[in-house]
């Protein structure tokens, strides 16, 4: 029974993960870091 409501908030859990790094507010912040390995000052760029 209580591995049941674990495995049931874990899995919660990870849709509303799956949905936060998905949603399309997040795009412009997922694009910005990965051009920072690209970038020659990535100190400076970050700010």
């Amino acid at each position: 029974m209580v591995s049941g409501i674990v495995t049931a908030i874990l899995l919660v859990v990870f849709i509303a993960g799956w949905a936060w790094a998905w949603s399309p507010r997040r795009k412009p912040a997922f694009d910005e870091a990965a051009r920072l390995a690209l970038s020659e000052n990535p100190v400076e760029d970050a700010r």
